[in-house]
């Protein structure tokens, strides 16, 4: 068994020289979903870990394309970093109706809506032929919803390569948060039978994976929780700094508009913004008559667009959040459901704003309170914690500075892409 001590020294001091002189590695990402161009915070882990990869090693993609995706615009923007994209159209990768239904049938299933979802047998046939037609040194597994797909194959009298699993989030746990907090009975009665099924097959396929890499320690350690013996490593959501950066031409700080950002049809996100207009939003606005509240997101429902008002804004989906955040006073995360960690916090802490979040929301990312972010869970002080902001622009200008540089330190996709090689490289000792 490797040491996760040891991976961790490796991941901060051996790696680098070693990974820049070693042979290139010929990478299979497999996945769900396409991951360019990144329009929300999963496609942003495996569009910011898998251009730095490409640097270095080669790239041969095989993804599920729901209908939401534009399947040429996905193929262009991989084919920039990536040596061969395949992309097959998900015929359940629909929203409404068909979802509606699938989440029926999964009622008398053995198997999870998620796994019903992603069940294409087009999507092994081309599996098949890649892995058939040329040897890969590692899989990279985007989330364990594909675990059942028949990965370990590789040319005649070759040895299948070992597949690690990106662990997003620990999807069993969450499902199980929204059985036990969202909706009304029947909503519950199903989500409860579902995150069972979900939880067994999540778990076999971490347990039959060479390795998992998860995005903060709180998911690592619920993992070995029940997997003590997998070969674990934490690769924590990172930004692209370059790109997420104050810039001359930006607005300056307004000192009244608070910003959430995120994609909108998930559930903790949603959840989320209701508890922020319902509890938060109406002291904040009392202390502060000049505030306004601006939502970045795609897809929000009807039943959160119902929540606008003269000073509460959906702006919907915008092609570059930067002049967003940077016109922004405070950026707020008020999550009480969710799991993995937020990318949205390392993308304004690398913009340099002032952030105010819950304790959930900040979960796996190594930013002081006070210094680098303020940290509030109940409504009161969460709404104290941004009115200190608005009324102190020097303060918010303090703490985002300081945010910037934790950014740029510990939380910039190059370095947590090293982490990710020596990862694999360790894997592949293990295999050999």
């Amino acid at each position: 068994m490797l040491d996760r001590t040891n991976l961790s020294r490796i991941d901060l001091a051996a790696a680098p020289g070693r990974i820049m002189n070693a042979v290139r590695l010929n990478i299979l990402c497999v996945s769900h979903m396409p991951a360019s161009p990144p329009r929300f915070g999963a496609q942003a882990r495996i569009h910011g870990l898998m251009t730095q990869l490409a640097q270095r090693h080669d790239l041969t993609v095989v993804a599920l394309v729901d209908d939401e995706f534009d399947l040429e615009e996905c193929r262009h923007a991989m084919q920039a970093y990536c040596r061969e994209v395949v992309l097959i159209p998900n015929p359940y990768g629909r929203d409404g109706l068909a979802k509606r239904m699938l989440q029926i049938r999964s009622i008398a299933s053995s198997r999870s809506f998620e796994r019903l979802r992603v069940t294409v047998p087009l999507f092994q046939c081309a599996l098949d032929n890649v892995l058939r037609s040329r040897r890969f040194d590692i899989i990279n597994l985007e989330f364990p919803y594909l675990g059942h797909y028949h990965l370990r194959q590789s040319p005649p009298g070759t040895k299948p390569p070992p597949v690690i699993i990106d662990s997003h989030e620990i999807a069993y746990d969450l499902a199980r948060q929204f059985a036990r907090t969202r909706g009304g009975f029947a909503r519950r009665a199903y989500a409860e039978i579902n995150w069972r099924k979900l939880k067994r097959e999540e778990l076999e396929s971490y347990g039959n994976a060479n390795g998992v890499y998860l995005c903060s320690a709180d998911d690592e350690q619920r993992l070995l929780d029940q997997l003590p013996e997998q070969q674990t490593m934490v690769i924590p959501n990172a930004a692209d700094v370059d790109f997420f950066q104050p810039r001359p031409t930006d607005p300056t700080p307004d000192g009244r508009t608070l910003v959430y950002f995120g994609l909108l049809s998930t559930t903790p996100n949603v959840d989320g913004v209701v508890h922020f207009i319902q509890t938060i939003w109406p002291k904040i606005a009392a202390a502060q008559p000049q505030a306004r509240f601006k939502i970045i997101g795609k897809a929000p429902p009807p039943s959160l667009l119902a929540l606008a008002g003269p000073r509460i804004e959906f702006a919907g989906f915008v092609d570059d959040l930067r002049p967003h955040l940077a016109e922004a006073a405070v950026v707020v995360v008020p999550l009480r459901l969710g799991g993995g960690t937020r990318l949205k916090i390392v993308e304004a802490m690398a913009m340099g704003k002032a952030i105010v979040s819950t304790t959930l929301g900040a979960e796996g990312i190594g930013a002081e309170p006070g210094r680098d972010i303020l940290i509030e869970d109940e409504p009161t002080g969460f709404a104290r914690a941004a009115v200190s902001l608005l009324a102190d622009p020097a303060l918010a200008s303090r703490i985002g500075q300081s945010a910037r540089r934790q950014a740029v330190e510990r939380y910039a996709w190059s370095e947590a892409a090293r982490g990710l090689e020596a990862f694999y490289r360790c894997a592949l000792e293990k295999h050999r």
